[in-house]
């Protein structure tokens, strides 16, 4: 999924170039690119589709140039998580009533890739044998307010014999170490989940922590794609009926006449809430993978390697005095001495330049609505 505006990282991340298409950590790819590569891994470039904003074809096509056109699914509108996975996943069973699916963003960061990748394969070993909607739950490592969680059943996984997955690494993916024998591996556990959490509190997600029994949402599911149909038949009607009506023309050259003819008619609606807060067969894996959605500036100086005043920067000359626990980032080619700041992010992108308390940054989105009504569409 890669249609997201990412609003909390203006002004780097704007309507025109969002966060997605963003060398966001400093390492000459995007993390749409990343990702990408992530999921070769997985499964063949063919089998990869990205769907994003019409708006963003032409960047998805340069970014991915590898990528089959027809594997692009363009949305007309932005109507949340739901009626693309559905989308998605109708024309899938087309071409496979028997696939399995992973449905991932685009923009997030995993620092435990092999780690990851395990957790998926557990998953989809998992989701072939049952129908079963499988989510990836991460181990929390703080109390964290900005994140959904999910509850799980501890007496529903390994105690259920029939839930039990044992797989193999078929090689090593240690490659740089020359270790190329088979490693065999206990999967995790599969947890029942009992609840989806909205963003708590402070005070509840200190009790979540301690509890032991929450995860966070990390929005990465795995699938039957046939089991993701009967769901969206039976909680979702109105979205079944709207795509299913598409079944004859799928990947065929009508395909896209239809989605812009109906895609708009579909409810505004996440996933979650759609079909996920509703079933009865939703299962979790709990997985340390390093994870983190990146969704703030925050979010990023916490991953970030820091110096020793805890700044993270971004640019080729930065001359720093008694500043410390800053977030830097400047375009290609631009100096900055900065004295005195402590706990801020300073985001310079040639057309806007952000100063602004870190403890405060998730007033950012309002701040650049408000640039754009003020002072037009051109900062949005």
């Amino acid at each position: 999924m890669a249609g997201g505006v990412g609003s909390r990282f203006w002004p780097k991340s704007r309507n025109h170039f969002p966060k997605q298409f963003i060398d966001i950590l400093g390492t000459g790819e995007s993390l749409l690119q990343l990702t990408y590569k992530r999921f070769l891994k997985v499964c063949p470039n063919d089998n990869i589709l990205v769907l994003t904003n019409e708006s963003y074809a032409s960047l998805v096509k340069e970014q991915l140039p590898t990528i089959l056109s027809n594997n692009i699914l363009l949305e007309p509108s932005r109507n949340n998580t739901a009626p693309c996975i559905a989308y998605a996943t109708y024309k899938i069973l087309k071409q496979n009533i028997d696939a399995n699916i992973i449905v991932a963003p685009s923009d997030h960061l995993i620092l435990k890739e092999d780690v990851f990748l395990d957790k998926i394969e557990q998953a989809l070993a998992f989701a072939d044998r049952h129908d079963a909607l499988l989510t990836l739950g991460i181990s929390p490592t703080r109390p964290d307010t900005g994140y959904g969680y999910i509850e799980y059943d501890e007496t529903q996984g390994s105690s259920n014999k029939d839930q039990e997955i044992k797989i193999k690494n078929q090689v090593s993916r240690n490659k740089d170490k020359g270790e190329g024998d088979l490693q065999e591996g206990l999967a995790s556990e599969v947890k029942k989940v009992s609840a989806f959490r909205e963003k708590p509190v402070l005070a509840k997600a200190q009790e979540y922590l301690q509890n032991g029994k929450y995860l966070w949402n990390a929005g990465i599911f795995i699938w039957k794609a046939s089991s993701l149909q009967k769901a969206f038949e039976k909680y979702a009607p109105e979205i079944d009926t709207l795509f299913k009506s598409g079944n004859a023309i799928y990947n065929t050259s009508e395909e896209t006449a239809f989605i812009l003819d109906n895609y708009h008619n579909s409810p505004n609606i996440s996933i979650d809430y759609a079909i996920l807060e509703k079933a009865d067969n939703i299962y979790t894996i709990p997985a340390d993978i390093g994870w983190s959605d990146l969704g703030t500036w925050a979010s990023l100086h916490a991953i970030a390697e820091k110096d020793e005043e805890l700044n993270v920067f971004n640019g080729d000359h930065i001359h720093l005095k008694n500043t410390t626990d800053c977030m830097i980032n400047l375009p290609k080619g631009k100096a900055a001495v900065i004295r005195g700041l402590d706990n801020y992010i300073v985001v310079d992108d040639e057309h806007v330049l952000l100063i602004y308390p870190k403890s405060e940054e998730q007033e950012i989105k309002g701040v650049a609505k408000e640039m754009v009504e003020k002072y037009g569409t051109q900062y949005s």
